[in-house]
């Protein structure tokens, strides 16, 4: 298990690379609302080049107007009809009440980074941003934490005084994962099934989950409950990836396990697209997801989390 390490050019979304700041995550807040607009908050569809409408008439009555041909006679309102004379119908609007659950994986493999920052710190990143997305467009933001101690909980609320509840416990718990690891001997991985399980818990229905992990060793059962899950709410994806992931250097590298067992191995080449295949993968279960590299940093995150943001 590699021990929480980055390279020369770390940069602003940890102390240091490592530690993880509750005051930049709180400074992420005006990044997230560059180029949002109104029309980001009406649009949806799967992730691409093409954003549509999101399909439906929804929930809440919003107008009444005279009929026009091609409208489904199911809306139209008796009364308005009855009272001009003229054939009248109902439109609608999306109700848009989302309660979204950030799922931040700072489990010990993911305190580890080679450029920028480590993986857990990117991850935290990139849930901050689109919680203060979600936040901004009336929504409500809970968190759920998996670490090799207890989960951290809260329960989905509204408005920037939820957000800063979210980055307080985010930094907080990020700061518990790395005093947890820095003892003499590793905790041994847990598995990632428990903390989904529970963040499907803190959810009514038509809820939504974001998962930020690289999904190192999630757990035998985390794959069915993750495809059982996506099947009665809506289940998301950031695969935090890191650049040596992607493009190894030869050679021979140290490592330590669980057990305390320590020393040298010459990896295998990662194949490259593994983690688009991941991803397509996913995307077939209904889950859709974006890749997240760490070294871009936070100004590269926005764009993708606005792209999530949409498909919530």
């Amino acid at each position: 298990m590699p021990s929480p390490s980055v390279g020369a050019d770390d940069r602003a979304g940890a102390e240091g690379g490592i530690h993880l700041s509750g005051e930049a995550l709180m400074g992420l807040r005006h990044l997230a609302r560059r180029g949002s607009a109104p029309a980001t908050r009406t649009l949806a569809g799967l992730p691409g080049g093409i954003v549509t409408r999101r399909r439906g008439r929804g929930s809440e009555p919003e107008d009444v107007r005279l009929w026009s041909e091609g409208d489904d006679r199911r809306f139209i309102d008796r009364n308005a009809t009855a009272r001009t004379g003229q054939l009248h119908v109902r439109t609608h609007h999306d109700e848009r009440d989302r309660a979204v659950v950030l799922l931040a994986d700072f489990r010990p493999s993911m305190l580890f980074g080679t450029r920028r920052t480590l993986r857990s710190v990117a991850a935290a990143e990139a849930l901050a941003l689109l919680g203060w997305r979600v936040a901004a467009d009336g929504g409500r933001v809970g968190l759920a934490v998996a670490t090799a101690g207890a989960p951290t909980v809260l329960r989905p609320a509204g408005g920037e005084r939820a957000m800063i509840a979210v980055t307080g416990a985010l930094a907080q718990a990020h700061a518990d994962a790395l005093d947890k690891v820095s003892g003499a001997r590793p905790e041994p991985e847990p598995p990632l099934e428990a903390t989904l399980g529970l963040a499907r818990s803190l959810l009514p229905a038509g809820g939504h989950i974001v998962i930020a992990s690289a999904l190192d060793d999630p757990g035998p059962g985390f794959d069915d409950l993750l495809t059982l899950l996506a099947e009665r709410i809506a289940i998301r994806l950031i695969l935090v990836s890191d650049a040596f992931e992607r493009a190894r250097p030869p050679g021979y590298y140290p490592f330590a396990l669980a057990d305390g067992h320590r020393g040298t191995a010459l990896p295998t080449a990662t194949p490259t697209g593994q983690a688009e295949a991941r991803l397509a993968d996913y995307a077939h279960r209904g889950i859709a997801g974006v890749r997240l590299d760490v070294e871009t940093g936070p100004e590269a995150y926005a764009p993708l989390m606005e792209r999530l943001d949409a498909v919530l």
